[in-house]
């Protein structure tokens, strides 16, 4: 009989053990092999012992991190939050999974932009309170749930879920107001009394013979188009989409601007020209004056943001300085409160005193206008129009037909020639009168249509005759991928522009100037946190690529204010 001297006492319960211990290194042996883990452990060690790195573990990290699976979003979350006005508004918040931890990687909002939610009164406030509420819904629900796993860089795929998720739901608001119109139409129709009979026609009178004879109608006015309203919630879209975009940045580990110009799949760097206002007026101003809304810096090409923003500095104090004194050649004007422009209020009683004043300051200051500088001015026409009268209140109490305000527009600029742009001049219902404008001024001055108020993501308006450019905000559903589709489009035609209520802490606009390639960009005035960090950022983004040899300086001034003035001297015209 064999003995077991020398071997280990056989225990089934220890044999067992064993086997499954067995078992489990077998499956870590493969699942290792499988994902080549042990192959790569080997290369890092080699090229680690050659490189001999003073920080080993940070080696081993950066080595490890190339491999890792690209991020994907684990989620989004909604925030109220204020923006510069007092007004709440709505941030998406992007969580995405690296490394196999969630990170929150990036918060963004916009500004809601149609004067639909940012009316007074007490419905009004229901009405931004149920879109602000019905975004936070969309962005921790429904578009929580469709960007989950989708790659946070994919910023044409995350788009388009975007787009299909909104055409859905606007499909649904528009069959949710037709059938409240037609409720209310029947309502209405069953209030109404029975109509009176047909008056019986005196004798001698034909049928549909007016009683006076002689009297001469005045001209009708086309009526007012009125926008399509905004989907209630609109807002959570820009907002997702303007999150992911930093976070893609964020992940490739580059600046907003670089990953938004990589998006177009360009690679020249051109900083815009920062369009700087100098003096607010307009209808909400304490004047008289409702015509200009905004007296606008264009400054010479070639300047750096900084000197821009240097002189527009200079030209804001010699204005207030003018202003408060009692002996400007503008005639009797008065500086009121900061404007939501960022800009001084001028009191006045006439567009030229206004203008008068700018030219003023700026000939205290050495500066010629149509030299070193040249003004646009933001008329916003579209809201003096009294639909009763069927005129233009350009001043309170004094009113002026299309054709008249066109007269206006036209001595205006042979009095200021240094006015290279009008924006929104008139509604975009005078077609007449835009087309007239355009072949009185000539190429002397750019007509821009301003569609700043308007969703980018929906279907652009016709466009209106010598209009060369068009101002556009980033608001409500406009999603990033529809600026870029905007640009490539017309590339010479777009003046990006900042909103006066803009959730606070943002100033990605001066990253999507610069992406875009967009030629100027409007950030208004000199005055407020939320401005001023957008200038700082534009003068940051201008230092870093003049830093790398990037910066491309621009010698004339781009489209669309790209205008022609005659040179009496040599009797030819030079493009400025």
């Amino acid at each position: 009989m064999a003995s077991n001297k020398g071997y280990p006492r056989c225990d089934v319960k220890v044999s067992e053990e064993e086997r499954d211990f067995n078992e489990m290194k077998n499956r870590a042996c493969e699942f290792y092999t499988r994902n080549k883990v042990p192959q790569q452990i080997e290369n890092v060690l080699n090229e680690m012992f050659f490189a001999k790195p003073d920080d080993i573990y940070g080696y081993l990290a950066n080595f490890f991190m190339k491999l890792s699976a690209p991020p994907r979003i684990s989620g989004l979350n909604g925030r109220e939050v204020y923006d510069s006005q007092g007004q709440l508004a709505v941030q998406a918040e992007v969580m995405c999974t690296i490394r196999n931890e969630q990170k929150l990687t990036s918060c963004a909002g916009v500004p809601a932009g149609n004067d639909q939610w940012r009316m007074q009164g007490p419905d009004l406030g229901k009405g931004r309170a149920h879109h602000i509420t019905t975004g936070l819904e969309w962005i921790k629900g429904p578009l929580s749930e469709l960007l989950k796993g989708c790659d946070p860089c994919d910023q044409t795929g995350v788009d388009n879920t975007l787009s299909d998720f909104f055409s859905a739901r606007h499909q649904e608001d528009k069959e949710t107001r037709r059938s409240q119109e037609e409720k209310n139409k029947e309502a209405e129709e069953e209030a109404l009394p029975p109509p009176p009979p047909p008056p019986v026609s005196s004798k001698g009178k034909k049928a549909g013979e007016t009683a006076t004879k002689g009297a001469s109608a005045e001209k009708l006015i086309p009526p007012c188009v009125p926008p399509e309203p905004e989907v209630p919630g609109s807002l959570a879209v820009g907002a997702v989409s303007l999150a992911v975009a930093k976070s893609g940045a964020l992940i490739r580990d580059v600046p907003l601007y670089k990953h938004i110009l990589a998006l177009r799949s360009q690679s020249e760097f051109r900083v815009p020209v920062p369009l700087v206002t100098l003096l607010s007026c307009g209808k909400s101003s304490p004047g008289k004056l409702n015509l200009l809304e905004e007296v606008i810096l264009i400054p010479r090409p070639g300047q750096r943001v900084a000197q821009v923003i240097s002189m527009a500095l200079q030209i804001h104090e010699e204005l207030m300085r003018i202003m408060n004194s009692s002996t400007s050649k503008a005639g009797p004007t008065q500086a009121g409160p900061m404007s939501e422009a960022g800009a001084p209020v001028l009191v006045c009683e006439r567009p030229e005193q206004a203008l008068d004043l700018v030219v003023e300051a700026c000939g205290n200051l050495g500066l010629t206008p149509g030299e070193e500088i040249r003004l646009a001015l933001n008329c916003a026409a579209d809201r003096l129009m009294d639909y009763s009268k069927g005129k233009y209140e350009v001043i309170a109490g004094s009113l002026k037909s299309p054709d008249e305000l066109v007269d206006m527009y036209q001595a205006l600029l042979l009095k200021y020639p240094a006015v290279a742009a009008l924006i929104q001049p008139l509604r975009k219902e005078d077609v007449d009168q835009w087309e007239r404008l355009s072949s009185v001024i000539g190429a002397s001055c750019s007509l821009l249509c301003d569609m700043s108020g308007l969703s980018a993501s929906r279907a652009p308006p016709p466009a209106l005759p010598g209009v060369k450019g068009q101002v556009l905000q980033q608001v409500n559903g406009t999603k990033v991928s529809d600026l870029i589709r905007i640009m490539v489009e017309n590339p010479d035609a777009v003046i990006l522009s900042s909103s006066h209520s803009e959730p606070c802490g943002e100033d990605c606009l001066s990253d999507l100037a610069v992406g875009l390639g967009v030629a100027y960009v409007r950030l208004g005035g000199l005055q407020g946190g939320h401005r001023l960090a957008k200038y700082n950022r534009l003068i940051a983004i201008e230092e870093e690529l003049a830093q790398q040899g990037a910066l491309v300086s621009r010698t004339t001034l781009p489209a669309p204010l790209c205008v022609r003035v005659n040179i009496e001297d040599a009797g030819i015209s030079e493009e400025l």
